[in-house]
């Protein structure tokens, strides 16, 4: 074997290394640094530069394009809303001017009435109990049942109501017949008066009848909008209250009664002569399809659409394609009172990116880029929301301030065709002159595959006898050795084989002193993970007496059987057995004078944290009882404040069912809600009192006063009480049947006129012969309390 410093030769003309740069290396940096670098590096420079220009300016172009598009739907949309309040605002105004000249209000309505009595004289509909004038008038007008006196004609004020508000047959045809396109333009009369009065005539209550049953016995305005009327009477005190500065209010999209169409009504409510209060509301209707028809004129490039949308995401109009593209359902709220509205919410999109699409102020003209799933396929598309004017709006409820807005979606790969037919074409002349490098390259490639053709017989024979003498170390031949005469990097590579034969023959021969070694290695590993495992042994005894200190500290609490012999006029007696080391079960006997108070309880789970929940009712309900709360509704009010932000403060998600009996001068008042309590009477009947309408679960929620109710409990002379936890009635045998609430009923009644404790005793023996000697999972408390 030859020295070291004879194993790796240096760099000279001798080496591999040298004839190979040598040769292949002239070639390749001749071509490729000097014609095909440069050329390329300029190509692509210039190529991207072009791409980025062009690409800024298409973009900066689309996007505005997108904005003024945005910007022109929504004015559209708000001058055919404008175009609708002033048709409105001019009948209301026609009809303020009536109502704040009463004199001149009755004279014109007698002399309409005389001119065109088929306005004023109504019809009887007995099947209906409605009165409704004939048809042949301009206008149609509806009574309800309850404005009908007993020989169904109209009350004396609701008949002036009808003759007042024929000037409507005056001025609606007008209106309806210039400005915007409206449905139909009406008059409904005051909350005390709500005749209703619409041009053009149609089937209007029979209409009522069909859609909406029973709205003819209750009254109009909170049957079909609810909470409306009190906005405009809050508008009335103070004007500066209304959410957005006008007296128009218009509703969210509904379904109309007569044509059965989705529609949205705009209301100009009318104002008493002193302006303190509501004398009716002009108003009219327009059809859905007048505001989608604004939207579904949008067309952005192939597919782009528009849409409409409230502030809370529903959608107002959309074509069915873009419905389709950005995952909307719809659906209607059939219900049998109010007005029937439409429901298509962008929360409730199958597209991720449209069902969190931000539609607040900030957003208002921004363009936003999303994702959008398509047949499997992620497809980018560009969002512009446009927000138009606020408006009063009317849903469900008092009146509230609305920013519709309106919405364009277009693909990016549409609104950027430009853009990218540019690119293209830049890429075209790019790769045209990369195909020349190619070209130069592979001429390249072929003087080194000349040069290489020339040396590899040279390299193929080191190769060969290195893979012979590789074949004969993977046989074990440990002896094996290569002979390579050249001086190069194969040279170089045949004594490192050598090398490494010497190195794995030596530790063959001495793999049991490895092994040994190994063995040495996992014994240590082998203590240091005994001496983990008598650790874990430590923390788990400690664990145990933590817990153990707990469960003294729970029952040191518990009423001492002193403390309940003391009590005059009453035998209590008590058991509870944790299902765990520490329970969520909680009794108490809390004495304040002449007033007992019996509380028990139920914390959800068990264990540690239950068992500190517990502890906390127990001195609450001590302390309560100390300042001499007498009320119950009081008692058990302060007592879940206390608990609830407890309960916020320890971050835990625990609560609890909690009832208390109250005895005082021979009277018991139960309150809370908890499992049924029994009462054993003396005569041997039983009764069995629900709690589920005497209050709510503890700790839940913050205020929980209306809730809560009391009962009184006849508590005789012999009679005996039992309380308990769900851990007596569902407790299970072998065969996973329950002890349940038939069981604790017997084994009480058996046991009438024994002592409090013979009766508990009993119940308890009864109970565990039930469980056997199966698992009990849950705590079990049981009280039981005898009238003496």
């Amino acid at each position: 074997m030859k020295a070291d410093n004879e194993a790796t030769p240096r760099f000279g003309m001798r080496s591999f290394r040298a004839k190979f740069v040598l040769v292949v290396g002239g070639a390749v940096l001749f071509d490729l640094l000097l014609s095909g670098g440069l050329a390329l590096w300029n190509v692509q420079k210039l190529s991207r530069d072009a791409t980025s220009e062009v690409g800024e300016g298409l973009t900066t172009a689309n996007q505005e394009y997108i904005r003024s598009y945005a910007d022109s739907t929504a004015l559209s949309v708000d001058l055919l809303l404008d175009r609708v309040h002033g048709d409105v605002k001019a009948l209301a105004g026609v009809l303020q001017v009536q109502i704040d000249d009463p004199k001149r209000q009755q004279q014109v309505g007698a002399t309409l009435s005389q001119e065109a009595p088929g306005s004023v004289k109504l019809a009887y509909d007995a099947r209906g109990d409605w009165a409704q004038n004939l048809p042949g008038a301009p206008s149609v007008v509806s009574v309800w049942g309850y404005l009908l006196g007993a020989d169904h004609s109209p009350l004396p004020g609701v008949q002036q109501e009808i003759e007042n508000s024929t000037v409507i047959d005056l001025v609606a045809p007008t209106l309806m017949a210039s400005g915007a396109s409206k449905l139909q333009m009406y008059y409904i009369g005051p909350k005390e008066r709500p005749i209703f009065r619409t041009v053009p005539y149609t089937d209007q209550a029979q209409t009522f009848d069909r859609l909406y049953p029973g709205h003819n016995k209750s009254e109009f305005w909170e049957f079909f909008f609810p909470g409306i009327y009190g906005s405009w009477q809050q508008w009335a005190k103070d004007p500066a209250s209304r959410p957005a500065p006008d007296d128009i209010t218009q509703t969210a999209p509904y379904t109309d009664a007569i044509t059965g169409k989705l529609i949205v009504s705009f209301f100009h409510p009318l104002w008493t002569r002193d302006r303190t209060d509501v004398a009716g509301t002009a108003g009219a209707d327009i059809t859905l399809d007048q505001l989608a028809e604004v939207v579904e004129r949008v067309k952005i490039a192939e597919t782009g659409f528009g849409f409409l949308t409230m502030s809370n995401g529903n959608v107002v109009a959309i074509n069915p394609a873009g419905q389709a593209i950005i995952g909307l359902t719809a659906s209607n709220d059939a219900g049998t009172q109010g007005v029937t509205g439409l429901e298509r919410s962008l929360r409730g999109s199958a597209q991720p990116a449209i069902a969190t699409l931000p539609l607040d102020r900030n957003n208002d003209g921004v363009i936003q880029h999303i994702m959008l799933n398509d047949k499997g396929e992620r497809v980018p598309y560009i969002v512009v929301l446009k927000r138009l004017k606020p408006t009063n709006l009317w849903s469900s409820g008092p009146v509230k301030s609305e920013t519709m807005s309106v919405g364009i979606v277009v693909p990016e790969r549409e609104i950027y065709a430009s853009l990218f037919a540019a690119q293209e074409s830049i890429s075209r002349a790019t790769n045209r002159i990369l195909l020349f490098q190619i070209a130069a390259i592979a001429v390249s490639l072929l003087i080194v595959f000349a040069a290489v053709l020339g040396i590899s017989k040279r390299i193929t024979a080191g190769l060969r006898a290195l893979a012979s003498a590789a074949q004969r170390l993977q046989s074990k031949d440990y002896s094996v050795r290569v002979s390579i005469p050249t001086r190069d990097e194969v040279g170089a590579a045949g004594i490192a084989f050598n090398r490494m034969a010497e190195q794995i023959s030596f530790h063959t021969e001495n793999l049991e002193q490895l092994v040994d070694e190994r063995t040495r290695e996992l014994g240590d590993a082998n203590q240091e993970i005994s001496a983990l495992n008598e650790k874990l042994r430590d923390e788990n005894v400690r664990l145990g007496a933590e817990l153990a200190v707990a469960k003294q500290i729970q029952m040191m609490v518990l009423p001492k059987a002193s403390e309940l012999a003391a009590i005059p006029g009453l035998e209590i007696a008590a058991y509870m057995r944790p299902a765990d080391e520490v329970g969520g079960d909680y009794y108490d006997v809390l004495q304040n004078g002449s007033r007992v108070k019996i509380g028990i309880g139920d914390v959800t789970g068990h264990g540690l944290e239950s068992g500190v929940l517990m502890l906390m009712v127990q001195s609450v309900a001590r302390a309560l009882q100390e300042t001499s709360e007498g009320n119950p509704h009081q008692f058990l009010d302060r007592l879940n404040r206390a608990i609830y932000k407890n309960i916020e403060r320890t971050n835990t998600n625990k609560h609890l069912s909690l009832a208390f009996l109250d005895f005082e001068n021979e009277r018991v008042t139960l309150s809370g809600q908890h499992e049924d309590v029994l009462v054993v009477r003396a005569d041997g009947g039983v009764e069995r009192i629900d709690t589920i309408d005497l209050g709510m679960p503890v700790g839940l929620e913050n205020d929980i006063s209306q809730f809560i109710a009391t009962r009184d409990i006849l508590f005789s002379r012999g009679d005996v009480i039992v309380l308990h936890t769900d851990g007596v009635t569902e407790a299970e045998d072998k065969d996973k049947k329950l002890f349940g609430f038939e069981r604790l009923c017997q084994s009480a009644r058996k046991r009438q006129g024994e002592s409090a404790e013979e009766i508990k005793t009993g119940i308890i023996e009864d109970l565990m012969a039930h469980i056997g000697i199966q698992k009990i999972h849950d705590d079990i408390t049981l009280v039981i309390i005898r009238h003496r």
